[in-house]
């Protein structure tokens, strides 16, 4: 079962500013792309726990996030986006 994958203002804002400062805006759309099919395929394997089990941070190449899985909801929120590297 997939989850649906929430990006917060806050998540979106930081994602606009590393894509702004990148050398390649288009690997920066790429990676986002990716981990938001790792995030909704399965987020609890994706990544490592950061506060419990559900607060997570995982990565690509370049970019990272920090999320948290509600698992009743079949649902992640990505909550902070940051450069890898």
């Amino acid at each position: 079962m997939s989850y649906e994958v929430v990006w917060a203002p806050t998540a979106e804002r930081q994602l606009a500013a590393v894509g702004t400062v990148a050398a390649d805006r288009n690997a920066v759309t790429t990676a986002s792309a990716w981990l938001d099919a790792r995030l909704a395929a399965d987020p609890l394997r994706f990544g490592t726990p950061t506060d419990s089990s559900v607060h997570r941070s995982g990565s690509s190449d370049i970019l990272g996030v920090e999320f948290e899985v509600i698992e009743g909801d079949k649902r992640v929120i990505v909550h902070g986006v940051f450069a890898v590297g």
